[in-house]
Formats: C-alpha cells, structure tokens, sequence
C-alpha cells in the first residue's frame, strides 16, 4: 500500500490530496515492523535556521500527525517572511506501527513510550524508577529496557546528529496547553494553548533535546488527540509559531547547539 494511503485511512482531517502534496519520501530508517518513517525535507537557500517538525510519536495521538502535514502544507505554499530562511524538516509519524495499529497505540510495536527512551542523564536509575513508582508500571509508559533500544528513537536521535536543529517543535495530545524546554524565552501561546510547562520526563525529547542538548523544544499539546483544531485554528497556531521564531532570533536562535 502506497504510504499515504495508509496514513489517509487512519488520520482525521488530512485528505489524500494534502498527503500526496506533501512529497514525503521514506527516510533512512525504519519502524520495528519494517514501516518507512516519512519526512519532508525544505531547505532553503542560505538558511542558517533548521527546524525540526515531529507528529506521531505516540501512535494514538493522531491529531499531531495530521496537524504535522497541514504545517507541512503551510510551509510550502504560504511561506512568511522571515528575519532569515528557514531549512525546514517534517517527519510526521514517527511511530508508524503505533499509529497503525487497529485500535492506534500509545507505544511501538515492542511496547516501548518512544518519548522515555532517550538518553538523558542518569536514565539507566530514573527512567525504570519513575516508571515503577509514579507511572505505577502502567504499559502504555514503559521505557524501555535502554536508552535508545527502539529504530524509531535511534532514528531520531541520528537525525538531530545530522540535522543538527536550532529548535523542534514535537507535536502531542491531549492535553491542550503548550510546554518548552530549553534555552530562550518559550512562546507565549500558538493558537488557542497557552504557556504552561508540565515538567520534565527521565528520557523524554524535551528532556534530552531541550535540557540535555541546549536545542529548544517547543512541545505542542493538542487538546485531542483524535481530532484536529479547525483549519483556521491550525494556521493560527503555524503563524504564531513563525511570528514567536523571528523574534527570537535576534536573541540568539539559530546559533550553534551544544
């Protein structure tokens, strides 16, 4: 089955058409099921911001991947002014098994949350205690038996190495509010979720990229994770995402991470 037809069967709100148009080839890496990772890569000439876009890290948060392609679609077709071009990259489903999956699961296909899998610091003590003590060992949250043991995480990982971002945004549900993590003064709002951090995870992205890396993680909280804001709502959270980008940068985004 083509890859969009895939995707098409399982999202709210994206078209075939959206899909198609958002030129997505399969990376270098992929699922545990054998699934390619999609992503869209959007360079520009002389950009010396990249920015890294991710949706469907948690399978059944089906939203983000489809908020991810109508980014996607914002970015070539409605591009903004900005203080400097932007090299952009989509990968909108990360976790390709866990969005497929009949119903769509949380984890990948080993059962592993792929956002309590990376490397941050002392993970071999903190990720498998907060999981036994606070998560109370619940499934849909186990970290894995090591940093880094899923293709899907590994696959990340790498492409923060080789792509080296200046920022990510990492698109979630359900919570409906907006989270940040690392350097630089966070957004304010995009849309409708406003500002409103939730703490910081033993191997999650935020944790690893924003904390560990010093590469600002705007985590973007959906308030559903089956269906999508209003296309309206979604454009205004793209261009108040672009607006809060050009502001920062001139406080020093786009310079080299750690």
């Amino acid at each position: 089955m083509p890859p969009c037809d895939e995707l098409v069967a399982h999202l709210p709100n994206v078209s075939a058409a959206l899909c198609r148009d958002a030129l997505l080839v399969p990376g270098p890496a992929r699922s545990v099921k054998g699934r390619s990772i999609l992503l869209r890569d959007m360079p520009s000439p002389d950009a010396k911001l990249r920015v890294l876009v991710l949706g469907g890290m948690h399978g059944d948060e089906l939203s983000s991947t489809s908020v991810a392609l109508h980014w996607l679609g914002l970015a070539q077709d409605q591009p903004m002014d900005l203080p400097q071009p932007v090299h952009w990259r989509f990968i909108p489903a990360l976790n390709p098994d866990g969005l497929t999956a009949r119903p769509p699961r949380r984890v990948n296909a080993n059962g592993v949350d792929l956002n309590r899998n990376f490397p941050t610091p002392r993970w071999d003590r903190e990720a498998p205690f907060y999981w036994e003590k606070r998560t109370r060992k619940d499934p849909r949250r186990w970290p894995g038996p090591r940093p880094l043991s899923e293709p899907e995480s590994r696959y990340l990982h790498e492409e923060m190495a080789r792509f080296k971002p200046h920022l990510i945004v990492s698109i979630h549900a359900p919570f409906g509010v907006l989270d940040f993590d690392g350097p630089t003064v966070p957004p304010a709002r995009l849309g409708r979720l406003y500002l409103d951090q939730v703490g910081i995870y033993p191997g999650s992205l935020g944790n690893y990229g924003g904390v560990h890396k010093g590469v600002p993680v705007v985590t973007v909280e959906l308030p559903n994770a089956q269906r999508t804001p209003l296309n309206a709502e979604m454009r205004q959270m793209w261009i108040d995402l672009l607006r809060w980008m050009s502001e920062r940068v001139n406080q020093g985004l786009g310079e080299h991470p750690r």
